[in-house]
């Protein structure tokens, strides 16, 4: 095979690989290492330096993608928004949110200002938004971060990390929360416990789910019992 070809074939399918930070940094951290095996038998403390690099920026980039992997949860029980689903209240410092017929607990919520229903699911690590609603909301893939594999009922699908300015329903407020932008999720949001956590306590009484924040927000009069 001609040499040049082979070598536009080579640049074909790097240029074909995802733009990651991290995806260059393991390159140039492998390169170094390969580089310093070859220089070691010329210099042997410049090959040892350039492998113990190596090998400290491989191990920092192993843990950054487990830190971003460990924040999902692959498992997710997607279900479909049902009419007539139960209305969430606020009484005093509590957002009360009844059980719906399908057997889930469902929030009205806003999205950095967009309306969406939202799923709570305490199975889920991260909370899930559709690529719809991300779209409508204006939230963006965060840069350099890797896609998270996750099984869905649908298969295996790629999901990107971002930051939601703004996630609101009844009286609490979630700013700067990490989510992640899901395809293939039609109109199905879920809140997940990352977004729990943030809550002072939350609790499920007689087929009520009680969210207590840690600084109730104001509401509307249409939400208060």
């Amino acid at each position: 095979m001609d040499l040049a070809a082979l070598w536009d074939i080579i640049l074909g399918n790097v240029s074909a690989l995802p733009q990651s930070s991290l995806l260059m940094a393991t390159v140039v951290a492998v390169l170094a290492g390969v580089f310093g095996s070859m220089v070691g038998r010329v210099a042997p403390p410049v090959g040892r330096l350039l492998r113990f690099g190596s090998s400290l920026a491989l191990a920092g980039i192993l843990l950054m993608v487990v830190l971003q992997v460990s924040r999902m949860d692959p498992r997710f029980e997607m279900a479909v928004p049902q009419l007539g689903l139960p209305a969430q209240v606020v009484e005093g410092a509590e957002t009360r949110v009844p059980l719906a017929p399908d057997g889930h607990y469902w929030l009205l919520a806003e999205v950095n200002g967009v309306e969406a229903r939202f799923l709570v699911d305490t199975g889920a690590t991260l909370t899930a938004i559709s690529a719809n609603l991300a779209a409508e909301a204006g939230l963006e893939a965060r840069a350099g971060a890797l896609p998270v594999r996750m099984q869905t009922a649908n298969g295996s699908i790629a999901a990107e990390i971002t930051a939601v300015d703004e996630l609101r329903f009844g009286n609490v407020v979630a700013r700067g929360l990490d989510a992640v932008i899901v395809p293939n999720l039609g109109d199905t949001n879920v809140v997940g416990m990352n977004m729990l956590s943030r809550l002072a306590s939350w609790r499920v009484e007689g087929g009520t789910l009680i969210l207590v924040p840690h600084h109730p927000q104001p509401v509307e009069a249409s939400q208060e019992s």
